[in-house]
């Protein structure tokens, strides 16, 4: 490894595992202090944590509803095509009428989900069934109307406002007052009304007055915030014993646990946290939540494992009749993810039971195997003998599912991927020849590679067949650590049966920023075939990669400065080296231009978070007064369309429409309203931003307070979303190492191993 490349001051030569001298406390805030919502950060696993919940980032339905008919338009002047094109769709839905009716009964594919995914399932049946979605299941921007005629480049689109508000608001405008009342009354801020109104519906203010602990289900409210609130209310009949507290704080603590990932949590550590909140009788709560509907309680069989030289049993004792008990977990969690987990299970099993179509011959799927190097044969093989496979590996192994999709094209298979971000379309940056990958209908870039979002929602991708199933042979997913479970149902429940899935991701990278560990749980279960790649990452940057996903920190040879270390001693010098890094040092010395270069930093807060160095990295690239929101033209920004999701980008211009961005060149409007919580500045972001991304250089910032928020999943991930350059700001003296040795990811609470296991006995 080299020292910081050219500077114009001298920096000290140093390994990753050095300490740096005079680190000062409290350079920033830990990470995930960072505020605004669908930032991609995920929350700290402590079932007592705060923080607000990221706002709903699903799709517009009137994107949805509006994409099905945009097609009509421009066909003004050609009467005789437009009356053959509604006389083929009578005849389409007529025949799609007729088979449907030959059916024992209506299509129940997607009744397990809840939540947004079931919104969104029903959605996309809403606009192929000609009906019209209920614009208020939805708050994301929506998509632009899609064409009926194919276009020549189909991803660049631009965003569209989001649906105005239903008609009925003056009853909702009636309910805010009337809450405003209310939280005056107990001392609460009138601002929340709104916010009040959405989570309890009409009749709010009754709800609040009759108990005063539902204000808890207002994203960012502290229990003893809704205590006071309570005590103002309430007066002497106030008490930590209400049963009623009880409840709220038992469904809190479930919330603020998704929000760290899990899905369900043990009994005993729901106890112990509303012990930890004053709750006198923590199991009279808990039950008081289940008898009330609010919460589901499971009980799943551990694995257990017979010791090697078990003691006899005594005769008498086998007689007794009482056969030996296996051991299970109680746990407690909220319906819409223990519905969506049933859901996944049930959907996976139902892709791995069902019979592959006929999609070519086993001397065909060999053929094409053959042609393929090593590892990209080895995946062939295996797609083409089972329906589910998983696939790991870094970033180089994105050649060998290129591979498979360019083979399954050859046989003339209708085969899709699906990336996490729009930042992962380009799959030939991975590595594959151009003759691996097929061909869009002009005969330019791949047509058939598409972001997870927009294949479910229906805005890109092979669209829905009559039962509305995707319509397709074939589905690759990259990124697959990045599924939540309620994504990931949707994605079971949308696949036609007889289709093949391929889950392909790198199991060392950050997990989703939604609950569950769907990828992880897979791997676990060993329900299904597993491929592991055998492509290395290729320079100095993946040698140093790949010894952190194990464990090891090691020195590499760095000839090209591909690898520099740039140790500092303070918040102020980490903010100020890194700057310079990013506009004069790389630039110079190793040819990346800064805007090719990320910044990566533990958290949002704090004096070297990407608040702070964002302010810093504008002032040095692109000074000015921030003309809309603190937003100029030029500004590199980090656009969160949905949580756990982020689009790089840059703003083009501002309107009366909004701000104008481009996001991986396509353009995209966010309305004045909804700027200030789904873009901020991107010449530095988080590591779970970056997921799924990567950039010819990086910068990773580790200030001295960031040391005990280290983990080896997060230095694997920062250090990972550099291709070329890598430049570590190093204040953290031996946490680093000791960090990658001995800190791995934080566990998370899910039932999926289980169900699987269930749904497939003869797993493992």
């Amino acid at each position: 490894m080299s020292t910081e490349p050219e500077t114009t001051e001298e920096a000290e030569p140093g390994a990753l595992g050095a300490a740096a001298e005079g680190d000062a406390p409290g350079a920033g805030d830990a990470p995930g202090a960072g505020d605004a919502p669908g930032a991609g950060d995920a929350p700290s696993t402590s079932v007592d944590t705060g923080g607000a919940a990221a706002e709903d980032g699903s799709p517009s339905a009137e994107g949805l509803a509006g994409g099905a008919g945009a097609g009509t338009e421009g066909a003004a002047g050609q009467r005789s095509e437009a009356e053959a094109e509604l006389a083929a769709q009578r005849l389409e839905r007529e025949r799609i009428e007729r088979r449907r009716a030959e059916k024992r009964g209506p299509i129940s594919a997607g009744t397990g989900l809840s939540g947004t995914a079931a919104d969104l399932l029903a959605a996309v049946r809403a606009v192929e069934s000609g009906e019209k979605p209920v614009v208020t299941a939805f708050r994301e921007p929506e998509p632009a109307p899609r064409g009926t005629v194919p276009e020549p480049a189909r991803r660049p689109r631009p965003v569209s406002a989001p649906a105005a508000p239903p008609a009925a608001a003056v009853p909702a405008a009636r309910t805010v007052e009337a809450v405003r009342a209310v939280l005056t009354g107990g001392g609460a801020p009138d601002g929340l009304a709104p916010q009040v109104v959405a989570a309890l519906g009409e009749g709010a203010d009754g709800q609040l007055r009759e108990d005063p602990w539902q204000l808890l289900r207002v994203t960012g409210v502290r229990p003893e915030q809704a205590d006071g609130f309570a005590r103002a209310l309430l007066g002497a009949e106030c008490g930590p014993d209400d049963e009623r507290r009880g409840r709220a704080l038992t469904v809190w603590l479930l919330e603020q646990a998704a929000l760290a990932g899990h899905t369900a949590l043990d009994a005993p550590a729901l106890a112990a946290a509303l012990s930890q909140r004053a709750v006198p009788d923590p199991d009279a709560a808990v039950q008081s939540t289940l008898a009330e509907g609010e919460a589901l309680v499971f009980q799943d069989a551990l694995e257990t494992t017979a010791p090697a030289a078990a003691p006899a049993r005594d005769t008498a004792e086998e007689d007794d009749g009482e056969a030996e008990e296996r051991p299970v977990r109680v746990l407690v969690g909220l319906e819409r993810y223990a519905l969506a987990e049933e859901s996944l299970a049930d959907g996976l099993a139902r892709v791995m039971n069902s019979v592959p179509k006929d999609d070519g011959s086993a001397a065909e799927w060999e053929e094409a195997a053959a042609s393929a190097g090593r590892s990209a044969a080895e995946l062939i093989r295996t797609v083409a003998g089972h329906a589910l496979v998983l696939h790991t590996g870094g970033d180089a192994s994105r050649a060998e599912t290129a591979a498979l999709l360019g083979a399954a094209h050859g046989l003339g298979l209708r085969a899709w991927t699906a990336t996490h971000t729009a930042g992962g379309h380009d799959l030939r940056a991975s590595g594959p020849a151009p003759g691996d990958l097929p061909d869009g209908p002009e005969g330019g870039t791949d047509t058939t590679v598409v972001t997870l979002a927009d294949l479910l929602s229906g805005a890109e991708g092979p669209g829905r067949d009559a039962d509305g199933a995707l319509d397709l042979d074939l589905l690759v997913v990259l990124d697959a650590p990045q599924l939540d479970v309620e994504t990931a149902a949707l994605l079971a429940e949308s696949l036609p049966d007889g289709a093949r899935l391929v889950l392909s991701g790198d199991p060392g990278v950050l997990w989703s920023a939604g609950p569950g560990r769907v990828f992880a749980d897979l791997l676990a279960a060993r329900v299904c075939p597993q491929v592991a790649s055998r492509t290395p990452d290729p320079g100095p940057v993946g040698e140093l990669v790949s010894g952190v996903g194990i464990g090891e920190l090691n020195q590499v040879e760095a000839p090209g400065k591909e690898v520099v270390i740039v140790p500092v001693r303070d918040a102020g010098e980490a903010v100020h080296r890194t700057v310079q890094l990013v506009a004069d040092s790389v630039p110079r010395a190793i040819g990346i231009p800064a805007e090719q270069t990320q910044v990566i930093t533990p958290g949002h807060g704090g004096a070297v978070g990407t608040r702070a160095l964002n302010t810093a990295l504008k002032e040095r690239l692109n000074p000015g007064p921030g003309r809309f929101g603190g937003f100029d033209p030029g500004d590199r920004i980090a656009y969160s369309p949905a949580p756990g999701r982020t689009m790089p980008g840059h703003v083009v211009k501002a309107d009366a429409d909004g701000l104008h961005l481009d996001c991986s060149g396509a353009p995209v409007v966010v309305p004045k309203e909804r700027v200030e919580h789904s873009v901020r500045l991107g010449w530095a972001l988080t590591a779970h931003q970056a997921v799924g991304l990567r950039w010819p250089a990086a910068v990773v910032v580790l200030p001295g307070d960031a040391a005990a928020a280290l983990t080896r999943p997060w230095v694997y991930t920062a250090f990972g979303r550099a291709e070329r350059h890598l430049s570590v700001v190093h204040g953290v003296e031996q946490a680093l190492q000791r960090a990658v040795a001995e800190v791995p990811q934080k566990a998370r609470t899910t039932r999926l191993p289980a169900l699987l296991r269930a749904q497939v006995p003869t797993a493992g």
